[in-house]
């Protein structure tokens, strides 16, 4: 059951599957060295399939948890936004460009996690909901809107390349959802924009 009107199905699906990929590359991936799969600045163009592998490295317990648990939520929201094809097609889009956009901070030597494709996703659902036409949907479009910036904005992404929240035990890459965020909302509004169908997704 969906919060909106209109019956997407395989979109709904096809945005599910999205979702659990990334689960299934987080868990596969947690026993794998991590040097062999993480985000590294200086391997971006010899190696560019790091910018699809690093969601399947994760530090602690915690950070895999974590990226479990927001990953279930990106997809559950999409699925309750009743989101196109297209917006589908631009998280994946967005999912290696999260990742090229860490080359504006070259100190970043190493990145792994979801988080920054999860905020991607997050993102191209927050474009999508603010085009509908029924202002209920605008409504939580731009809640969720002023929520997402309080968020990354919060996290002054412009400062050091990592942070040491307390209770992780790890360092986090505030950057890394900066450039989710607005690598998703980039490919939803090409998507939107240059896609226009009449034809239901």
């Amino acid at each position: 059951m969906t919060l909106f009107a209109g019956r997407r199905p395989q979109a709904r699906h096809a945005w599910a599957a999205v979702a659990a990929l990334l689960c299934v590359a987080a868990l596969t991936g947690w026993p794998v060295e991590r040097e062999w799969l993480d985000w590294q600045p200086g391997l971006a163009f010899s190696q560019p399939w790091r910018a699809i592998s690093a969601v399947a490295v994760h530090y602690n317990g915690i950070h895999l948890a974590g990226a479990l648990a927001g990953t279930l939520l990106t997809g559950a929201l999409g699925m309750a936004a009743n989101v196109p094809a297209r917006i589908v097609w631009a998280w994946l889009a967005a999912w290696p460009l999260t990742h090229f956009g860490l080359l504006i901070k070259p100190e970043l030597l190493h990145y792994g996690g979801v988080s920054g494709v999860v905020h991607a996703g997050v993102a191209a659902v927050i474009v999508f909901l603010l085009i509908q036409t029924q202002r209920a949907q605008r409504l939580i479009g731009a809640a969720m809107l002023v929520g997402i910036l309080i968020k990354v904005l919060g996290e002054t992404p412009w400062g050091p390349a990592l942070r040491h929240p307390e209770g992780w035990g790890i360092a986090v890459a505030p950057i890394a959802h900066a450039t989710g965020a607005v690598a998703g909302a980039c490919c939803a509004l090409i998507a939107l924009l240059l896609f226009r169908t009449d034809r239901p997704d």
